[in-house]
């Protein structure tokens, strides 16, 4: 189990030690040049359009990701967040220890929480804001905080708002009534901040290891730097294969998670993703991790289930114990030829 020991100052490292270094990253080719590995991109423009529910439907059931643009979130947001979030990795790790996540909290600055699957680390520092970001920023900023916390809860409050859109589109893509999920407008979320320092050996060293999220949903900021990867499955252009997810101006990436994946009945995929490091440039990005009140059971919605019920909360638990082998700690239909998947 990784300590806070294992934090170090990524920028004083001239070689990747033996704790990052990971098995060679090329069992996967990363695309392909015909553009058939081009990630969806899809405008919430007019949202009620059909053409936007059947490309939206297409990137939910075989990508499990998509770029959105006509999002209506400000640039000049975008920008004061990952400023605010560079200012934040920026401090000396002594500083950001300060606001160190509990072994048993969810909050905090750390090492990425599925570390301790693994048996190298990643080259990677986090921090997680779940519920008021001044109890965080107080510990880090005695007394220059206040523009970090105006701007996370800016961006907090207008991703809810757009988690809330995103939602209830992809909800009428599988064919659920609104008066089906009385929750759908209140969604809970958690901002992930997340740290890629250049690395001087990018081909030993993983920025983020591959998983999928436990989330409804996740919406990503990243920045110019290149490294988001999602894992192509096999399909008539080829097999298996990763695909670099580039940083699009103006746009966010869409994740879907595994408790979509629940309430679609396994019609849509959350993506398996990864993050890889660059050797000059240092890599930010920033996740809203978005699911349903703590209270509520999620559950498939059409066909014979395939999931049974679980809340968000008993759904992380598993996650925590099972990491990817969580979906299939509570599926009740175990042959999926018995199912019609197909929309």
């Amino acid at each position: 189990m990784p300590s806070l020991s294992d934090h170090f100052e990524f920028e004083s490292i001239h070689e990747v030690p033996e704790s990052h270094a990971w098995p060679s990253l090329d069992d996967h080719p990363s695309g392909d040049a015909t553009g058939h590995d081009t990630i969806p991109l899809i405008s919430l423009s007019n949202p009620d359009n059909n053409t936007t529910k059947l490309l939206l439907r297409h990137a939910c059931q075989h990508w499990g990701v998509f770029h959105v643009t006509g999002h209506n979130i400000p640039p000049s947001l975008l920008s004061n967040l990952e400023l605010q979030t560079r200012r934040l990795f920026s401090l000396p790790t002594n500083q950001k220890l300060k606001a160190a996540r509990p072994p048993d909290g969810v909050s905090g600055y750390g090492l990425a929480r599925i570390s301790s699957f693994f048996s190298k680390l990643m080259w990677y520092e986090g921090f997680t804001i779940s519920g008021p970001v001044l109890p965080h920023a107080l510990q880090l900023w005695p007394s220059d905080h206040y523009l970090f916390c105006e701007v996370i809860e800016e961006y907090k409050k207008e991703m809810r708002k757009l988690a809330e859109k995103i939602m209830q589109l992809i909800l009428s893509c599988i064919g659920i009534k609104e008066e089906e999920v009385k929750w759908r407008r209140e969604l809970t979320g958690v901002l992930q901040l997340n740290s890629y320092p250049a690395c001087p050996d990018p081909g030993k060293a993983m920025g983020l290891a591959a998983h999928t999220d436990s989330s409804l949903l996740t919406i990503l900021h990243q920045s110019s730097t290149s490294g988001l990867q999602v894992l192509r499955r096999e399909d008539r252009h080829g097999p298996a294969r990763w695909v670099t997810v580039p940083p699009l101006a103006g746009a966010l990436v869409v994740h879907v998670g595994d408790l979509s994946h629940i309430i679609s009945n396994a019609r849509f995929h959350s993506v398996v993703h990864r993050a890889v490091v660059n050797r000059f440039r240092h890599r930010y990005s920033m996740a809203y991790i978005c699911g349903p009140p703590a209270d509520v059971k999620v559950k498939p919605f059409v066909g014979s289930p395939v999931f049974r019920p679980v809340t968000w909360g008993e759904y992380l638990c598993l996650k925590g114990k099972l990491f990817n082998q969580a979906l299939n700690s509570i599926r009740v239909v175990q042959d999926d030829e018995q199912l019609c998947l197909e929309l």
